[in-house]
């Protein structure tokens, strides 16, 4: 009287596996959360392996590009409040009068700095990337003949006017996406 056993199709056995692995590679990042330091030596040592790899091939620049201008892009999401103040300025203009900044006084209301893309994401994504270009060098498809001084001075110009743009924002909402140089203060003794 045993019940018979469900169908075992070679779908749903790879689906297993799929399931099985998903979950040791989350379990793995799981793990590694806690070493911030150990992760980005890590994504460092991929890029300099593929700084060394553009160098040596001498070719493969458009991705390099490509991997520069969407590291980029990560770099300014993490550098960018959840919540952008400038968005909010009509709203908190009509409520009280004031611009939406965070709180100067104690009477304000507190306002954490929330960011848009937090570090382990910032991280993992950037990684991804890298270990992407990187096996994107050996294949001949993606070395796009480019010349290649004018891509790393349009994306010198790009990285300073969106920087200055971002430092502009930070400066007119007043928020610092990191703890260095903010205000600590001291635990009253009772």
């Amino acid at each position: 009287m045993d019940a018979p056993e469900p169908e075992s199709t070679p779908f749903a056995a790879v689906t297993v596996h799929t399931t099985r692995l998903q979950r040791q590679y989350q379990a793995l990042l799981d793990q590694s959360t806690p070493y911030v330091l150990n992760r980005w030596i890590g994504t460092g040592v991929t890029l300099f392996l593929f700084f060394i790899r553009i160098f040596v091939a001498q070719g493969w620049y458009i991705v390099a590009y490509a991997l520069g201008i969407y590291l980029l892009n990560l770099f300014l999401a993490f550098l960018q409040p959840k919540f952008d103040p400038s968005n909010d300025d009509l709203e908190n203009d009509m409520e009280d009068g004031n611009v939406g900044t965070l709180p100067t006084k104690s009477d304000e209301e507190f306002r954490p700095f929330i960011r848009r893309l937090p570090e382990f994401k910032f991280w993992y994504w950037a990684t991804r990337a890298v270990t992407i270009s990187f096996f994107c060098t050996w294949f001949e498809i993606f070395n796009i003949p480019v010349f290649w001084p004018i891509l790393v001075m349009y994306w010198m110009i790009l990285f300073v006017l969106t920087m200055r743009k971002q430092i502009q924002h930070m400066i007119k909402y007043r928020y610092v996406p990191f703890t260095v140089g903010k205000r600590t203060y001291a635990k009253e003794s009772s």
